[in-house]
């Protein structure tokens, strides 16, 4: 195997706050609301095996970070057309890491992620060959707090689950560099064309929370194939959310 840092063949992009690229016509438009960002620092050549072809572990300080990040995606749409209000509109649930490609494009790379949509599940899969799976899921409010639950419906495995309870603080006036770095990703990368190809997107500055975490209970990040979390998270965000456009996915470098 070559060595991680082999397949890069530029420095990695600089993390930014905002989108470096504003996206003229988006392939997709939709808002995520009410996320809630669980970070868990994790070796890197743990995860390597894991990330599509031609994509590396994204590190800070010589370690990478799996994410739990539970959300409500709301109002779907293509192109400039209106988001579609019922179908658009749903829980999610995703199992996340952090890539950087040969480019020095910086992305996440999801590993699993949960809908309550059977519809957007199988677009999904078929149209984007992401891991979508279909979950019975809810999102509610209290005074104070936001709870998350998902379990596991198709495809498996059966039992696949999670309880998340958040309390947010005060709004951060000024993010950490490791809260830009695990909050600022403006694309993904997935096998859209045997390797990894990257799929660009834009959004306003997050609106970001330091959250305590009530309650944790899952096993999505072992059922995803990752390591079971050790220890507490690194770090607990909440935002209330954006309105997010996403681009047409660009093929990976050919050399």
């Amino acid at each position: 195997m070559l060595p991680l840092v082999s397949i890069i063949s530029s420095e990695p992009e600089p993390i930014t706050p905002d989108a470096p690229v504003a996206l003229s016509r988006p392939l997709l438009t939709q808002q995520w609301l009410d996320l809630t960002f669980v970070h868990w620092a994790v070796d890197p050549a743990a995860v390597a095996g894991l990330l599509p072809d031609g994509t590396v572990p994204d590190t800070v300080d010589g370690v990478t970070f799996v994410g739990l990040v539970a959300f409500r995606m709301h109002k779907v749409g293509w192109l400039r057309l209106p988001g579609v209000p019922y179908f658009g509109s749903f829980p999610e649930t995703n199992v996340r890491l952090y890539s950087v490609d040969a480019h020095g494009r910086r992305g996440v790379v999801f590993r699993s992620m949960d809908a309550s949509r059977l519809l957007p599940v199988v677009m999904g899969r078929l149209a984007f060959r992401l891991p979508y799976v279909w979950s019975r899921m809810s999102v509610r409010t209290g005074e104070d707090t936001v709870g998350y639950t998902s379990a596991r419906r198709v495809p498996g495995p059966r039992g696949a689950y999670s309880r998340l309870v958040v309390r947010p603080g005060e709004r951060i006036t000024e993010p950490t560099g490791l809260e830009h770095f695990l909050t600022a990703r403006w694309g993904m990368h997935n096998p859209f064309f045997g390797d990894a190809g990257f799929l660009p997107n834009d959004h306003p500055r997050w609106p970001l929370h330091r959250a305590t975490l009530v309650e944790c209970e899952e096993n999505l990040i072992e059922s995803a194939g990752l390591p079971t979390p050790a220890g507490e998270p690194v770090s607990v965000l909440y935002s209330p959310g954006v309105p997010v456009r996403l681009g047409r996915p660009i093929p990976p470098p050919r050399g």
